[in-house]
């Protein structure tokens, strides 16, 4: 498998473009990087690697992922708080103002034109990547599913959340459904459907976009992030979700990549 960042863009880096897997991976929350000329954001300093400004393991995961799925990775390389590449551009939570008990100071009274240079600086690049590795698998006729990958904080407006690997689905369940089926492979883990965010919330843009308008299956996973407080917890849970993932690819009658290293150069 190789591994490549794209070099010309600063907003989105692909990893293993070339993956003959079934699945391609989507982490739009995968970076605290927030440009200089955004200036922090004027968050407090306790809040600028917080969970608000990204998906804490989130990446990590991802990049395991691909390798043991040999499954292309299209990831943003820019905070969520300068544009969340899972909410479309009107939607106001693309750049909040406030994410829980967290200040943005500096998302408040956004002009039009300062928030379209950040969809164009952010959003459409992350857009554009994914319909390119999209496209590129459909001339190659390489049967596809979309996932998204996230992590989500334990504690939320003072609620502790008990669920520990969320399977999120919108109309389209097939991909999800299959997950849940295997989820007697995880006896130690609670998992739950559309949990802890669901449709409701806003959540499903980027498996609207760019998994049902495919009519692609499709489904996002939310990880507690206190279980990828380590290298080898994010490990563990690459692991985990593999054992979800491949049997649920063979259901749809798409084959599993081989398991990583057995593939071939």
């Amino acid at each position: 498998m190789s591994s490549a960042v794209e070099p010309s863009s600063p907003s989105v880096e692909i990893h293993n473009r070339q993956g003959r897997g079934p699945a391609v991976i989507l982490c739009e929350h995968a970076s605290h990087h927030i440009p200089e000329r955004y200036h922090d954001l004027g968050l407090r300093p306790e809040h600028r690697c917080s969970h608000a400004v990204w998906d804490i393991g989130a990446r990590a995961v991802a990049l395991r992922l691909s390798a043991m799925l040999d499954a292309p990775l299209v990831a943003s390389r820019i905070s969520r708080l300068v544009y969340d590449c899972n909410r479309p551009p009107e939607a106001a939570s693309a750049m909040p103002e406030r994410v829980e008990i967290i200040d943005v100071p500096g998302n408040r009274q956004l002009t039009a034109a300062q928030r379209d240079a950040r969809v164009e600086a952010v959003y459409r690049p992350f857009c554009d990547a994914v319909t390119s590795v999209l496209a590129e698998r459909a001339t190659r006729r390489i049967p596809t599913v979309l996932i998204t990958l996230h992590s989500f904080t334990p504690s939320f407006h003072g609620r502790v959340r008990a669920v520990e690997i969320g399977i999120l689905h919108d109309v389209d369940r097939r991909l999800a459904d299959a997950m849940l089926a295997q989820a007697t492979r995880l006896p130690h883990r609670r998992i739950e459907r559309n949990a802890p965010y669901g449709p409701e919330d806003g959540v499903t843009h980027s498996l609207k976009r760019h998994g049902i308008d495919n009519g692609l299956a499709n489904v996002m996973i939310e990880i507690r992030n206190d279980l990828l407080a380590t290298p080898e917890g994010e490990e563990a849970l690459a692991r985990e979700l593999s054992q979800l993932i491949r049997p649920a690819l063979a259901s749809l009658g798409m084959a599993p990549a081989a398991e990583e290293g057995q593939h071939d150069a």
